[in-house]
């Protein structure tokens, strides 16, 4: 009810505008009667008044209705608008979201990818090393060998070379000896000549 319909409204006496107010006691027969008359003038004075009020109750009555029922019709739409936007936002985030996924399942695809790739390469590259380890190992151990071959080709010449160095010293050395006992011979005769001593063999 709006102020409009509140200033029509007409309010009526507490005391005889309510025609099923209870009588305080039983009434008498003549009591009775005088209450129907009573009804009547009221009937008379008031029911022009009491039919408007009722139609215009009536017409409230419509109008709550009518305006209920479109409160309910706009609040069914907007339900119905909230629904919809809140399915097309729930369908929109799916959408989101499996797309995210499909994304991240993309990228962990290259990026195991990638890791397979370089693990390979890693592997091979491990292999080449190894094989090149190898082939400079045994490269090292054959110049070791050859080395200590040629070394010790070099110590035996040396050694033969120092041998036949020592022999030739040790003859020399035997014959500078001999020498020198013809030297001292030859001195200890020239004293003895000297000194008459030397006498040879025969001249006796």
């Amino acid at each position: 009810m709006n102020a409009a319909d509140e200033r029509n409204v007409i309010q009526l006496p507490v005391s005889d505008a309510h025609p099923t107010a209870a009588p305080a006691q039983p009434a008498a027969p003549a009591d009775l009667m005088n209450q129907g008359n009573l009804d009547k003038v009221r009937d008379i004075i008031f029911g022009g008044q009491m039919r408007e009020y009722e139609r215009r109750f009536a017409k409230l009555e419509e109008r709550i209705q009518k305006e209920a029922a479109d409160a309910r019709e706009d609040s069914r739409r907007r339900f119905d608008s909230l629904e919809n936007f809140i399915k097309q936002e729930i369908a929109a985030l799916g959408d989101r979201l499996r797309s995210e996924n499909q994304q991240r399942s993309q990228a962990a695809e290259e990026i195991t990818r990638e890791l397979r790739d370089t693990a390979r390469s890693l592997t091979q590259k491990l292999n080449q090393l190894d094989e090149h380890a190898s082939a400079t190992h045994r490269e090292i151990r054959q110049q070791i060998l050859d080395q200590s071959k040629a070394l010790s080709e070099e110590i035996r010449q040396k050694q033969d070379e120092i041998t036949a160095a020592l022999a030739r010293e040790a003859r020399d050395l035997r014959h500078d000896k001999t020498d020198r006992a013809a030297l001292a011979n030859l001195f200890t005769e020239l004293a003895l000549r000297l000194n008459n001593d030397f006498k040879i063999p025969g001249d006796e």
